[in-house]
């Protein structure tokens, strides 16, 4: 997804039945934020020019009945 401004906005889509455990925006570790990262830059060493990225999550819980967007949510330092 690329915002108006130029950003490059990589998306990770989570869901849970429950919000057992931390819940859906929990679910994304150190190690999944990792491979989101690596993944992120292998798209990016295509580009002629690095453009400003940003890492959000959606996170959609059953128990809590709704959609949860965090944008910004981790940073791939």
């Amino acid at each position: 997804m690329r915002e108006p401004d130029g950003t490059v906005v990589f998306v990770e889509v989570r869901g849970r039945a429950s919000g057992a455990y931390g819940g859906a925006a929990a679910s994304i570790g150190f190690a999944k934020q990792r491979r989101i990262v690596f993944a992120a830059r292998h798209y990016l060493m295509r580009l002629a020019s690095m453009p400003p990225c940003r890492f959000d999550v959606i996170a959609m819980e059953k128990e809590k009945g709704g959609v949860q967007w965090l944008r910004a949510a981790f940073d791939a330092s």
